[in-house]
């Protein structure tokens, strides 16, 4: 037997008491480009077995789950998303073997694997769209989207403006024209034809034979098309996700699908599929509109950009859960905000004039003038807002970025682990490097890397570390319900977390100085809080008086009389009935 056929685990074998349905709502999870990890053989790029090697270090931080970007056979004209061959690995990452390792070896340490799956459309080298350009007769002919004009569907947006024309590009050699909705050398795929639905379904469980946890879908809004419609969020496509999700549940259970569709909640919620049921599409999704403007209410000093928007998301099933970030392998990305909010975010957060009209081209720290409170802050909510964390690598260290490299490199620079050559990442010639280094004097590796972070009990890195240990520790903050409390001072965000007897209340701040604030808590009058930091115990009481200051990393509390607090970031303090 070769590696290429693996055996399907039907999990008959496997109690059921073992499975973990809802693993995926307590998780931490952490998004790490194969690319620029850690390179195993001296070439420059990140691989697998260089990912592999650097597990045990995930596996202290407290990682629950990796998700990986494309690591597939691609040209690599966007990162990836262009795939050549959904069942190949790029050789410069290594082989499939290499892949098995590194998936059993994440599970021996306790880690889960998630991967990313460009549904929507392939790269237009993949063997599919050159045959379907040369035949159009043959079996391939129909796999994409083609027409005589470029007439149809024009109520669709462009989604790059800045570099395309239109949805529809010539093929001189088929002599039509095929539609895309992202780069021209990306062809959409055409799900109205059955065989690239099959080819689709067939895909996800190579790899989920493999031994993967899950899957990123990416792009799944524009899977399908109709005219006299904007091309998004069709029925057929919601159709097709529940056919793959039943598919997923029958064979591959406590299994993920994550969807990524960068819109506004009202529209993303249908992607969870019917809520009676709790969720028959996909199980996460991401909440694009909640990073902004947490960026947004720094700058404003204001809890109120962040309050609005999630007082305005929509339940969702009991079977499925948000998907939140502070940044990702893309830029600080502003279409999930107002045309109002963009203006303001691109005065106060742009500081290239080439960045991308939608999105500022730096994120973490660099954004955040890398400054210790804002960075505590920003992660605090992130560790304690509902839904699931996703961290960025390199943001324990606050590790920060190159604005100066072109398209969305910027954020995708080689990890830093230590102060000596090419920052630990590779023992290549600079030269070589896929992408050069960090080295301005504020964020470069020689400063910021994880070997000087581990060596500093007060580094960011221990405390994103203390974070998320304290997170795991309470089931509310994955499990539980979001009850915001009303605060007297507008700078100031307090909320309940609860799932049984879990009861956390956290406390930000989002001014640059201390502020205080009242919060009525008559509700749990005669419970102690306890300070989750330090284990401190409070006398209990009905109402919370809190001075809240700047430099703090930690604040909750429901405490007798006057409870000082320091935070211009929050943490977290369950309500004990009486005890500590």
């Amino acid at each position: 037997m070769i590696v290429n056929e693996p055996v399907p685990d039907t999990f008959e074998d496997t109690p059921a008491k073992d499975r973990d349905p809802d693993w995926f709502k307590r998780a931490v999870f952490y998004e790490v480009l194969v690319r620029s990890f850690q390179d195993s053989d001296g070439d420059g790029i990140g691989d697998l077995k260089g990912l592999t090697a650097k597990l045990d270090y995930l596996q202290w931080l407290g990682v629950d789950c990796l998700w990986l970007p494309p690591f597939f056979k691609s040209p690599l004209r966007d990162g990836g998303y262009d795939v050549a061959d959904y069942t190949a690995v790029l050789p410069e990452f290594g082989d499939l073997a290499d892949f098995v390792d590194f998936v059993d070896s994440a599970h021996q340490r306790g880690m889960r694997v998630i991967i990313d799956f460009v549904m929507n459309h392939t790269s237009d080298q993949h063997p599919w769209f050159q045959e379907s350009r040369k035949d159009p007769d043959g079996p391939y002919g129909d796999y994409y989207v083609w027409a005589d004009d470029d007439k149809q569907f024009q109520d669709a947006r462009i989604i790059f403006v800045d570099t395309e024309a239109s949805n529809w590009t010539y093929d001189p050699v088929r002599k039509q024209y095929y539609w895309h909705r992202f780069f021209s050398h990306q062809p959409d795929l055409n799900y109205e034809n059955p065989a690239v639905q099959e080819e689709m379904i067939s895909a996800l469980k190579f790899w989920l034979d493999l031994g993967i946890d899950g899957f990123r879908l990416d792009a799944v809004p524009y899977l399908y098309q109709r005219e006299g419609t904007n091309c998004e969020n069709l029925p057929e496509t919601h159709a097709f996700l529940k056919r793959v999700r039943k598919e997923i549940d029958t064979q591959y259970p406590d299994t993920v699908v994550l969807a990524e569709a960068n819109q506004w909640p009202e529209d993303v919620v249908d992607y969870f599929g019917d809520y009676a049921a709790g969720g028959d599409e996909c199980h996460m999704a991401f909440h694009f509109p909640v990073m902004p403007r947490i960026f947004m209410a720094v700058r404003r000093e204001s809890r109120y950009p962040v309050s609005e928007i999630l007082a305005k998301t929509p339940a969702i099933p009991s079977g499925c859960q948000w998907g939140i970030f502070l940044r990702n392998h893309d830029e600080l990305t502003l279409e999930m905000v107002t045309d109002e909010e963009r203006d303001y975010m691109w005065a106060e957060y742009a500081k290239d004039p080439a960045c991308a009209p939608t999105s500022a081209s730096a994120a973490g720290s660099p954004l955040l003038d890398n400054d210790r409170n804002q960075i505590e802050l920003f992660n605090a909510l992130l560790l304690s807002l509902p839904g699931s964390p996703i961290i960025y690598y390199g943001d324990e260290i606050g590790m920060g970025d190159n604005i100066w490299l072109g398209d969305r490199d910027a954020v995708r620079t080689p990890m830093q682990w230590t102060p000596d050559r090419n920052a630990g990442f590779s023992s290549s010639d600079p030269g070589r490097l896929f992408l050069p280094t960090i080295m301005d004097p504020v964020h470069g590796y020689q400063v910021t890397n994880v070997e000087a972070s581990m060596a500093s009990p007060s580094s960011l890195l221990h405390w994103t570390r203390r974070m998320i240990e304290i997170r795991k520790q309470n089931p509310a903050f994955g499990l539980g319900s979001y009850t915001e409390l009303p605060s007297t001072n507008p700078a100031v965000l307090a909320f309940l977390r609860e799932h049984e007897d879990d009861l956390v209340l956290c406390v930000h701040n989002f001014s640059r100085f201390a502020q205080p604030t009242e919060l009525d808590l008559s509700a749990f009058a005669g419970r102690h809080p306890v300070e989750l930091f330090g284990g401190v115990r409070f006398p209990p009481s009905a109402t919370c008086r809190i001075c809240s200051r700047s430099e703090d990393t930690a604040s909750t509390g429901s405490g007798s009389g006057r409870t000082p607090r320091r935070t211009r970031g929050g943490a977290v303090s369950p309500l004990r009935p009486g005890h500590a």
